[in-house]
């Protein structure tokens, strides 16, 4: 979806269209967590504080999240997206991977998509079509917003050839630089490389970049389930190492998570942070709350704190995830807080 929040409200409230809105907390410590396309001119981008936006553009529109006014909407989207095919795999409120083969053109499905969602829910989404995960991510970024990118089999080679290496799926900031000190800047180069050499200098994670480089991504389209945990993560496009910027992700997380708790109708009694270093090391710092919550502004707060314990430690990050586990429903009786039910 393009610019979900900001979208959204513009839609709801139509003498904000064609204005530069964020959504995001207020100053001095709040963040943006979604930006129009009209405050993105301005260098307006979503994790950063609120009070730099508004410095960047003073005729800026601020509004505060209505997370569960998202939700309903994303709920929306989901089922246009599930009748193109059961095979829906969420990533977020607004994007999704769908698993189209075999029933029927997949750039007819794609018009389609971007056809219902316009004329129902007067919103834009743009659609990137191609054999496996990785190529439809990138292809949905190419024409946004409002677009639609198609990358044929028979195209993935040339489209590949001078594709920025940083676009590969697990190529951080500090693993580019790596390939560039070895003269790899793009994917058809990093694809003619030894397999040998990549695993020697990045070990399994090198052999992985070199089928990526190739264009083979064999994950497959995993549909919604049920279950034990509710999150939500995002891997950025650069590796981040400013903690206040890395807050302002996990804020955003935070307030997804609990979105996600409420219209489910959870509480949670335990917060989960979720990291993952630029070498693609994974480390999780938990929390058992002594009561249960569905609260917005006790998931962010716990997963701030958890951040703050580690801190730079691990040096830069690729990836951010909160969870909320230990879920009990609204009407369930809650098992008190234990005398070792401690942070771990």
């Amino acid at each position: 979806m393009d610019a979900f929040y900001a979208s959204i409200e513009q839609r709801d409230k139509p003498e904000l269209a064609g204005r530069p809105i964020v959504v995001g907390g207020k100053p001095p410590r709040g963040v943006v967590a979604a930006a129009s396309y009209e405050a993105r001119r301005y260098g307006v981008r979503s994790a950063m504080p609120t009070v730099r936006a508004l410095e960047a553009c003073r005729d800026l529109v601020l509004l505060e999240p209505r997370m569960s006014r998202y939700v309903e909407v994303s709920s929306a989207v989901f089922e246009i997206f599930r009748r193109a095919s059961p095979l829906v795999e969420g990533l977020s409120l607004d994007e999704a991977f769908i698993d189209v083969s075999g029933r029927g053109d997949a750039e007819a499905i794609a018009h389609a998509l971007r056809r219902d969602v316009s004329r129902e829910l007067s919103l834009t989404v743009s659609v990137g079509v191609a054999p496996n995960k990785m190529l439809a991510k990138i292809a949905s970024d190419v024409n946004k917003p409002d677009g639609l990118f198609v990358i044929a089999p028979s195209d993935v080679a040339a489209f590949l050839e001078n594709l920025p290496v940083g676009r590969i799926f697990g190529v951080g900031r500090v693993t580019e630089q790596r390939l560039a000190d070895i003269g790899v800047r793009t994917a058809g180069e990093l694809s003619r490389l030894p397999r040998e050499l990549l695993v020697r200098r990045f070990g399994v994670h090198g052999a992985q970049l070199w089928s990526l480089s190739r264009g083979d991504d064999r994950r497959e389209v995993n549909p919604e389930r049920e279950r034990e945990s509710i999150g939500a993560e995002q891997t950025f496009e650069r590796d981040i190492v400013d903690v206040g910027e890395l807050a302002g992700h996990v804020e955003q997380q935070a307030q997804r998570v609990a979105a996600r708790l409420r219209d489910k109708g959870y509480r949670a009694r335990v917060v989960v942070l979720k990291i993952k270093t630029a070498e693609h090391a994974i480390h999780t710092r938990r929390r058992t709350l002594p009561q249960a919550t569905d609260e917005a502004a006790r998931v962010s707060q716990v997963a701030r704190e958890l951040l703050a314990e580690i801190g730079t430690r691990f040096g830069p990050l690729r990836l951010t995830g909160v969870s909320a586990a230990g879920l009990v429903g609204r009407g369930d009786a809650e098992q008190l807080a234990l005398p070792f039910d401690s942070d771990r």
